[in-house]
């Protein structure tokens, strides 16, 4: 009997895309599940997050003649982008007023006051404007925007946030249109407080919570490192996907602020600002967790707060989430989760490194054992306290004897060969081959035997060797074009002159030089053998991977 080859795995799609692809809401398609037997159940993600095969979805759309018709919401997305344009959210804010309170404002144009109130109709006012904040969302990241946190970042946070009471207190800084406060957490009970600088965004998200039912929600607007709206609130649980690259956060202003518990933030490190920020917020035993560029971990205008966190004992892990996870690049971003100590005694005493840097962005947040390293706080605290999860995950895993001894190996093989490569070159007993009769590069190239290659000139001919011409291009021959500090950057050939001679004395002079190119090629390879076992047996010593023998 022979076995069916497994069919190769397709494209996987979330329920929002499955929504966007059918021109319907995401309840619809939750609905479509709930009452479809034969609707395609998972193949992939996790429970709260299922992925569904693309080719199988597309397949069954087509079967019930779904997503023909455009639909409601599509038509309303339509309108709202051909009326706002680039105000998109200005747009979304009028009809979220809208399905909030029954009057229509007079900025609204009546076509999309009837498809709003049509889409609420159908699917209820919170499903309508669930629907476009995921609209908005997917736009503003295919855009490459980071004015949203994307559903990546979402999923990433909500996965390690992990179990959360009823009775939490979850406070976001930088809140946004709220996707970040609303993702964490039981859908009612904890109270939930944020702020934001943008007014119309703070307002956005007030609408969304109570449109989508989430009580006990309040949103400020403002500025929150220069203007403080929840000075006294301590939470049990910080969010936060604060702004990047800000080089006027208000440092000057703020230089003597409390809120600095670890030291006072450089002017180019205002992510350290707004993680201090959240931390001065976070109540004693309760946890913060902020997305942060992963250049945080080691930039040297840093070092000093880094340090400081981790003497403290405060930083409990650091993720480095899946290329492609931020909206706006494809640079990987981490995930920092600090906890604050109730007491000196119950500070940490190592950080959990998570390194998921070469993961499927869509796949499982679950790391591999090899993808995880609880790093000791004093090794963590030396000169560049580089808190890079890679960096410490490759050198808790790494195999120290059997790397060294393949160092070993292959060094002596090259050392080996190295001296069988330099050719053996007897005394001259004539002048130079410069001396004589020479051509320019310059007419060999007008003779098409060379042509201006980069970074040098090369041969084109039978009638000239390569390996000859190579090598008194690169010698006396060759004058070099070099930079004002002495470094020479490439070869000048159109200068240089190449002696003449017949073919059979260019082969000659052409296989030294092939044998000293190959020569200095492995040399600088033994160099950098020499440099790497060198490095490795001394850490190895140092950490108990290596000892001597005998």
């Amino acid at each position: 009997m022979t076995d069916t080859p497994a069919r190769e795995a397709g494209p996987l799609v979330t329920g929002a895309e499955i929504a966007r692809l059918a021109g319907v809401t995401r309840a619809a398609v939750s609905n479509w599940r709930r009452r479809h037997e034969d609707f395609p159940g998972p193949a992939g993600g996790g429970a709260g997050s299922p992925l569904f095969d693309l080719a199988e979805v597309r397949a069954w759309l087509d079967g019930q003649r779904k997503g023909r018709e455009v639909s409601v919401e599509v038509r309303l997305w339509q309108a709202l982008r051909g009326r706002y344009g680039d105000d998109m959210l200005g747009g979304l804010l009028e009809t979220a007023r809208l399905l909030a309170g029954g009057e229509a404002p007079e900025r609204l144009p009546p076509d999309i006051v009837r498809l709003a109130r049509s889409l609420a109709e159908a699917e209820g006012a919170g499903a309508a404007v669930t629907a476009l904040s995921e609209r908005f969302t997917d736009s503003v990241r295919r855009a490459g925007s980071d004015q949203v946190t994307s559903p990546r970042v979402l999923r990433a946070v909500h996965h390690f946030v992990g179990e959360v009471t009823r009775d939490a207190t979850i406070f976001d800084p930088a809140c946004g249109i709220g996707s970040l406060l609303l993702a964490v957490g039981p859908e009612s009970g904890p109270r939930r407080c944020g702020q934001e600088s943008d007014a119309v965004r703070a307002e956005f998200a007030r609408l969304r919570a109570d449109l989508t039912g989430r009580t006990g929600l309040r949103v400020v607007a403002g500025d929150s490192l220069r203007g403080d709206q929840w000075a006294d609130l301590t939470a049990d649980l910080v969010v936060c996907d604060p702004p990047v690259g800000e080089p006027d956060w208000g440092r000057e202003d703020l230089l003597l602020d409390s809120r600095w518990e670890f030291g006072t933030p450089s002017r180019a490190e205002g992510e350290l600002a707004w993680l201090q920020h959240a931390y001065a917020h976070t109540a004693p035993g309760g946890r913060l967790l902020i997305v942060l560029p992963a250049s945080v971990a080691y930039r040297k205008a840093g070092r000093r707060i880094r340090a400081e966190l981790v003497r403290r004992g405060v930083v409990e892990q650091v993720i480095a989430l899946p290329s492609g996870t931020a909206a706006s690049h494809a640079l990987p971003v981490h995930l920092w989760q600090l906890r604050r100590p109730r007491t000196p005694r119950d500070a940490l005493t190592g950080v959990r490194m998570v390194d998921l840097s070469a993961s499927d962005p869509d796949g499982s947040l679950e790391p591999a054992p090899d993808r995880t390293a609880n790093v000791p706080l004093i090794d963590l605290l030396d000169d560049a306290v580089d808190l890079t999860p890679g960096r410490h995950v490759k050198d808790l895993h790494r195999d120290y004897a059997v790397e060294y001894e393949t160092l070993r190996r292959e060094l002596a093989e090259q050392v080996g060969l190295l001296a069988e490569l330099l050719p053996t070159l007897l005394a001259g007993d004539g002048p130079s081959p410069l001396d004589g009769p020479a051509v320019s590069v310059a007419d060999l190239a007008r003779a098409g035997l060379v042509e201006y290659g980069d970074p040098e000139p090369v041969s084109i001919s039978d009638r000239l060797d390569t390996d000859y011409f190579q090598g008194f291009l690169r010698g006396a021959a060759g004058p070099r074009r070099s930079a004002s500090d002495g470094r020479t950057l490439r070869l000048d050939g159109r200068g240089a002159r190449i002696p003449r001679m017949d073919i059979t004395g260019q082969r000659r002079y052409g296989a030294a030089f092939r044998a000293l190119q190959e020569f200095e090629e492995r040399a600088r390879r033994v160099a950098e053998l020499s440099r790497d076992a060198a490095a490795l047996a001394r850490d190895g010593l140092g950490n108990g991977a290596l000892a001597p023998d005998g």
